[in-house]
């Protein structure tokens, strides 16, 4: 059970429970002044990059005025730039107008609690807790938690509950960092108003290497010792460009480059995937000339459709082309390779098409799932989960201080790297352009996905969001290239079916 207003030891966050004559808004009221008050206490200064502290110390996440107030400026700081390569329309770079005292007054206005949650509820989010939830089952990434221990009423289980947060909370959650070495040959030290698509792939790719190496049912524990497997996985996601942190904000600007991603500006779902692919290849060569082990082990296999970019219909998974992959990629003395398989889609225009919503649903149930790359336009999000027609998600809009894991101490605090605040959003309401994630650690893994996504695409009333094929099609020639259709992503066309679908 959970005490009543119990406070977390590991980050001085409120531990989400069940808290006796409370309604919904008095729980947000006392979440929030609580986390407004920590958030003051550390100060939002900035300074150089610091060693992770150990255990004890005081957690950067889950603060909601730091998030609000990022979120804020980042609607008001990007401006557009053409860009080199044309016929994009150009892309969004992060710059200040109008100098300090513009912001500080947007800080001193958005700093009082009823904006905050102004503008928690124009998007759409809002807090979820045991004292709002209801009892419908909850799907976060392939696992199933009832929360009401009879059936027959809507009384969500406080200890039920903390097993879904548990789950929740020991993902991997990247934010906003600042204070961090300029990337490539910018003056930017933060990722601020332009990073949230690359730290929601990251957290993505991190969830696909803890189901590799520490598998799905492991669970951060604060009275336990970080092992080596876990801590390696968090420095490789470190903001450095050194060799030691493979997936770093930096190194992925450097591989995205040829997808249109630059410090600074905002990139697509499509081109996210088209990078995280590019790093697969660029690590697999790297080991092939130097040797050593592969930091990500596994294939990436993008699904999106004809190599010319022609709309209508959904993109189709070749199980000839990733046996293939799986084969050529395998480890020595392995017959088939770790798959991670991307799909990025663009399900309607301003909204996600209603036909598509239970399918998109249903994709948390898949063991294989690895959540949705999606948001609020503009706003990308990592959704784990879903009850109802409610999203669960992460949210990387927190700025936080870049910090140095050390994998060889074990008592090292990663508790900026976790979050127990869980946010949701109506499934409908997402963004349509998006990335579902899958990680199949073997043939049967991957046997299994394609005949639970063969069942979908049947089930889906003549709209599946991609369907599953033996054989590859006939390429087609092609006019466009994946790097030209990246940085055309942000400005698709219209659609040429009634049913506002679009490959990308």
């Amino acid at each position: 059970m959970i005490p009543r207003d119990e406070v977390s030891s590991e980050a001085g966050t409120e531990v989400v429970g069940v808290r006796e004559g409370r309604g919904e808004e008095e729980e947000e009221e006392v979440l929030q002044q609580q986390q407004l008050r920590e958030e003051e206490r550390l100060g939002t200064e900035e300074a150089p990059v610091e060693e992770a502290t150990y255990k004890g110390g005081q957690q950067g996440g889950g603060s909601v005025w730091s998030s609000l107030v990022s979120g804020t400026l980042a609607i008001l700081e990007p401006r557009r730039v053409e860009t080199e390569s044309g016929g994009g329309g150009g892309c969004w770079r992060t710059g200040r107008g109008g100098g300090g005292r513009w912001d500080l007054a947007v800080k001193r206005v958005v700093q009082c609690g009823p904006m905050r949650r102004l503008q928690e509820r124009l998007l759409g989010h809002t807090w979820y807790t045991a004292a709002n939830a209801s009892g419908s089952v909850i799907w976060v990434l392939g696992v199933c938690y009832k929360i009401t221990t009879d059936s027959s009423t809507e009384s969500v289980s406080p200890a039920l509950f903390q097993e879904f947060l548990n789950d929740f909370s020991s993902r991997l959650w990247f934010t906003y960092r600042r204070g961090f070495e300029p990337i490539s040959q910018s003056n930017l030290t933060s990722d601020l108003g332009w990073g949230c698509m690359l730290r929601s792939g990251q957290m993505l790719l991190a969830q696909a290497l803890m189901c590799h190496h520490l598998g799905r049912s492991w669970r951060r524990s604060g009275d336990q010792l970080c092992s080596q497997e876990y801590l390696q996985i968090v420095k490789s996601f470190g903001d450095s460009p050194d060799e030691s942190c493979p997936f770093s904000i930096h190194n992925l600007v450097e591989v995205g480059s040829p997808y249109g991603l630059a410090a600074g500006s905002w990139l697509g779902p499509y081109a996210l995937c088209r990078t995280l692919e590019a790093l697969a290849d660029t690590d697999r060569e790297r080991c092939r000339k130097r040797g050593g082990q592969q930091v990500l082990p596994m294939v990436v296999h993008v699904v999106s459709g004809d190599a010319d970019g022609e709309r209508g219909g959904a993109p189709v998974l070749c199980v000839e082309d990733v046996t293939r992959l799986c084969l050529r990629w395998g480890e020595p003395g392995e017959e088939w390779g770790a798959l991670l398989v991307l799909v990025p889609l663009v399900l309607g225009l301003d909204k996600v098409n209603p036909r598509y919503t239970p399918s998109l649903r249903a994709t948390f149930t898949f063991p294989q799932s690895l959540g949705i790359l999606g948001g609020k336009p503009g706003a990308s999000t990592y959704l784990v989960g879903v009850q109802d027609g409610q999203a669960l998600y992460l949210d990387p809009h927190e700025t936080q201080q870049a910090v140095r894991i050390l994998p060889e101490n074990p008592e090292v605090d990663t508790s900026s790297y976790h979050c127990s605040i869980v946010r949701r959003i109506p499934l409908d309401s997402i963004d349509p352009s998006l990335a579902l994630g899958f990680y199949c650690r073997n043939r049967e893994e991957f046997d299994d996905l394609c005949a639970r996504s063969s069942e979908l695409a049947d089930q889906s009333n003549g709209a599946p969001m991609f369907t599953v094929a033996q054989n590859s099609a006939p390429i087609k020639p092609a006019d466009t290239s994946d790097q030209a259709l990246a940085l055309q992503e942000s400005h698709p066309k219209e659609p040429s079916s009634e049913d506002d679908w679009q490959i990308l």
